[in-house]
């Protein structure tokens, strides 16, 4: 006979399992959903970092860039240029044009042409670009450029001497009369070069030596001359064995620099030509022409950085609008010009008194109205889904442009 167990086996009831499985699922939810919360907010942390770093070295280029408006071209920053044909910044060498897009807009082929004084073009340390740039948002109408010019302090080009002996061609090298009877010119001359600095760079100097599509300024037989580079440069060496380089500023380069005698300029000069007696040049140095604008050929839009003859690079992206306006000085009559947004320009947005009559190197002040940078959300841009915007309003004083001394000895 054997002995049967009548304890009860324990054990959960199907109401005790439903009700658990639901308090489990509701917490596990909270926790999913606690989780799913940190990580969007370090995602959106992240983001706004990432774009609070991009915007700001955006914003530090930009406003140094400013800053150098004119510096290194000389009291008054205004060279006049060749006429035959005006002279056009925002192309490179392929050759392309990028202003607005590259389209038709104010200006044909994506190519702005430098402003007249009567008929002559004039390169400024500041060139406005109302209005030249492409429309991103249809209710804020087209965007600005702005394009600085300066001269390039860390390529040592004032240490040569330019010698023209040919139609477009330019030899750059020692001083063609010698220190003393019989012995080779001294090289580097004194004063060219900071404190430090042993020796000029190579003029073809593989890093900051010259190449196509940059600007050269120098002044022949009394008269400034910008001059684009257009091809190789040759070296050769003149009778005491010193390197010389030759450097071809050819016709019809792509900016319209170097023109035909009749449109002035580089070939020009009437002693211009091959086995004419050489025409020796001063104070060469490379001028850097600057151009920023907004390029939307791309999704996002990006801020675009171009200097002189060469493609342009990108400085960031999402920068969904950039708008400037001037503050001008009259030294004439003594009163300001604030808060102009073409100077010179009879145009409605110009508030009283105006700018009519003044020119770009009368700028004192370059304000930036409004650079704006989106953060996107799932390729959403210009403000239609973004979930984070930054602005830049500031102004950049230009000291380059206007300094004239009115206090010299009488």
């Amino acid at each position: 006979m054997s002995d049967r167990s009548t304890k009860r086996e324990s054990g959960f009831s199907l109401l005790e399992m439903v009700v658990s499985m639901a308090l489990g699922t509701i917490v596990l939810g909270a926790a999913v959903q606690i989780y799913i919360q940190g990580v969007s907010a370090t995602w959106t942390v992240t983001q706004r970092a990432e774009m609070q770093q991009d915007f700001r070295a955006a914003s530090n280029i930009l406003t140094k860039d400013l800053s150098l408006a004119g510096a290194g071209l000389g009291n008054g920053a205004a060279i006049a240029l060749p006429s035959a044909q005006t002279p056009l910044y925002g192309c490179d060498q392929t050759p392309k044009c990028y202003i607005n897009n590259g389209t038709s807009g104010p200006y044909p082929q994506g190519a702005v042409p430098y402003p007249l004084q009567g008929a002559t073009p004039y390169l400024y340390g500041l060139l406005p670009g109302y209005d030249v740039g492409p429309i991103l948002n249809t209710a804020q109408g087209a965007t600005d450029t702005v394009t600085v010019v300066y001269s390039d302090n860390n390529f040592y080009l004032n240490c040569y001497t330019p010698t023209v002996t040919a139609l477009g061609a330019v030899t750059f090298g020692p001083a063609t009369t010698p220190l003393v009877h019989g012995l080779p010119p001294a090289f580097p001359p004194a004063g060219c070069l900071p404190s430090g600095v042993a020796a000029p760079q190579a003029v073809n100097d593989a890093v900051v030596g010259l190449t196509p599509g940059d600007l050269v300024l120098m002044t022949l037989n009394g008269t400034q001359v910008v001059v684009e580079v257009t091809g190789a440069i040759t070296t050769g060496t003149n009778a005491y064995g010193q390197t010389t380089y030759t450097i071809p500023f050819a016709n019809n380069d792509v900016l319209l620099m170097n023109q035909t005698p009749s449109g002035g300029g580089l070939n020009s000069v009437p002693l211009h030509t091959v086995g004419a007696a050489a025409v020796l040049g001063l104070c060469p140095c490379r001028i850097l022409v600057i151009t920023y604008y907004l390029d939307n050929t791309v999704n996002p839009a990006r801020l675009m950085r171009q200097i002189s003859g060469h493609s342009p690079v990108p400085v960031a992206e999402n920068v969904v609008y950039m708008k400037f306006s001037y503050d001008l000085f009259n030294d004439a009559t003594n009163t300001p010009a604030v808060n102009q947004c073409n100077p010179g320009a009879n145009v409605s947005c110009n508030p009283a008194p105006g700018s009519v009559g003044l020119l770009p190197n009368q700028i004192t002040k370059i304000n930036i109205l409004n650079m704006a940078m989106d953060s996107t959300v799932m390729g959403a841009q210009y403000a239609q889904n973004g979930y984070q915007r930054m602005d830049l309003q500031t102004s950049v004083s230009a000291r380059n442009l206007t300094y004239s001394n009115n206090y010299a000895l009488q």
